[in-house]
């Protein structure tokens, strides 16, 4: 089974093919929200030599909407180019027609390290800050949104030994390591059937409700 990873929640751009249970593509890239060049000439490097993937999975953040959107958007894309492509070549009712499997999944909790739990955290934007656990790359915890102080409060419970990381520098909080979430990750997890994957209709995390501007009356 091809299983197509496309991650694109932080500073840093990942795109990964397994097939088989085997990385056979992987691109890494700085992730600039105003050029999104480097991805769709990756995604048009791994359809070129590896064809159509089964499944699709993409990293739904939290992070950059912007990022997450372009993600979201290519790979509902593809799965629709499948779709149309098999259908074409349906010979009559009774015809197979599998379709392109797409899910999602926390971007944070697909962060390559060895640590079976950590926890992250990451700049919510108005003054606020989220917080999560993840154990065995599964969300145990949050996101939860904090202040500042809320956060540092909770940050100085945990244990010594707990990792800590953000995909932003955030030099407030010394404990803080720099780390990304990874479209290998991603993939991987994806072979395992006893996740609880987001499905169709994809959206990003969202942190708190859109904001909205009320026109004055």
């Amino acid at each position: 089974m091809k299983i197509l990873a496309l991650e694109l929640s932080s500073a840093r751009g990942s795109l990964a093919l397994l097939d088989g249970g085997k990385v056979e593509l992987l691109r890494e890239w700085p992730n600039d929200r105003k050029n999104s060049g480097p991805f769709f000439e990756y995604l048009a490097e791994v359809q070129k030599q590896f064809g159509k993937a089964d499944t699709i999975v993409v990293g739904l953040g939290p992070g950059s909407y912007a990022g997450t959107r372009i993600a979201i958007s290519a790979a509902i894309g593809l799965s629709f180019g499948g779709r149309r492509a098999v259908g074409a070549q349906k010979v009559g009712h009774d015809s197979a027609c599998p379709s392109i499997r797409l899910i999602g999944f926390p971007s944070i909790c697909a962060i390559e390290c060895d640590a079976p739990e950590y926890c992250v955290i990451g700049d919510a934007r108005r003054q606020t800050f989220f917080f999560a656990r993840v154990r065995d790359n599964n969300l145990a915890e949050g996101p939860t949104l904090m202040s500042e102080a809320e956060l540092r409060e909770k940050l100085d419970k945990l244990d010594k030994k707990m990792s800590i990381f953000t995909s932003e520098q955030l030099p407030q909080f010394e404990r803080a390591e720099v780390r990304y979430p990874s479209a290998k990750v991603l993939a991987q997890l994806a072979n395992d059937s006893n996740r609880n994957f987001t499905k169709s209709p994809l959206e990003p995390m969202y942190l708190r409700e859109p904001h909205i501007t009320v026109p004055k009356k």
